[in-house]
């Protein structure tokens, strides 16, 4: 067993059927608890993304704070 797991809390969850055979279609190739973990990354990441834009539509930036994209790089993932 790896190391890091030992450390990690543990989540027990049921899965309709449908659900089920769903995601053992797609994780064939890893693990379905890794696909678990970044799926819940991604729904966490997600949420916060969303907090912040509803904070900025409350209380946007005023003219004299918000940034320059007049000659910004371009983002590459």
């Amino acid at each position: 067993m790896l190391g890091f797991l030992k450390t990690m809390p543990s989540v027990s969850i049921h899965l309709d059927d449908v659900t089920w055979k769903a995601l053992e279609r797609i994780v064939r190739a890893r693990s379905r608890a890794d696909f678990i973990r970044r799926a819940v990354r991604e729904a966490i990441r997600n949420h916060e993304y969303a907090r912040i834009r509803e904070a900025y539509s409350r209380q946007p930036d005023s003219a004299a704070e918000a940034d320059n994209w007049a000659s910004c790089e371009k983002f590459e993932a």
